[in-house]
């Protein structure tokens, strides 16, 4: 089945593109999602109007992705959290508490552009890329600390 993509799908194209799909995929997923419309003749005349008017899009869009790149390279998130031996914490720092810090802060931006390739789970300075844009992608200062001061961790060794 050929569908002509309405908006960016990962890892088949982008915006405006014709593609070969599995017709499942297509009638099941990309169609009722509102993310692609059938390849017809009458169809493809339009995608001329579509592409012209992505490319506007896309610019804006870039535009706007890169004025947030600039504001967020200069945030930094602090996250305390239980630290066991050897620095570890007991649970761990995910994308979705990146974003809800960031959220708090006056950014809104989905948990699923924030590239973290595991969770951060040892005490230090993190810089988690953020992808705003296809071609624009921005960095955020996390810093990680443990929640109990050095005297009181030194204490609690002793007594136990």
């Amino acid at each position: 089945m050929e569908v002509i993509l309405k908006e960016d799908v990962n890892k088949l194209g982008h915006r405006g593109d014709v593609v070969k799909v599995a017709d499942g995929y297509g009638r099941n997923y990309l169609l009722p999602e509102k993310l692609a419309i059938e390849a017809t003749l009458a169809n493809k005349a339009v995608i001329e109007q579509m592409k012209s008017s992505a490319v506007r899009k896309s610019a804006k869009e870039k535009a706007g992705a890169e004025q947030l790149a600039t504001q967020l390279s200069e945030v930094e998130l602090v996250f305390e959290r239980k630290v066991g031996e050897n620095e570890h914490l007991f649970g761990s720092v995910t994308s979705g508490d990146i974003a809800h810090q960031l959220e708090a802060k006056g950014f809104t931006i989905d948990r699923r552009k924030i590239s973290l390739e595991e969770p951060l789970k040892t005490i230090g300075e993190y810089h988690v890329p953020v992808k705003l844009h296809r071609e624009v992608t921005s960095h955020v200062k996390v810093t990680v600390k443990g929640d109990q001061p050095e005297a009181e961790a030194a204490a609690t060794t002793t007594t136990a």
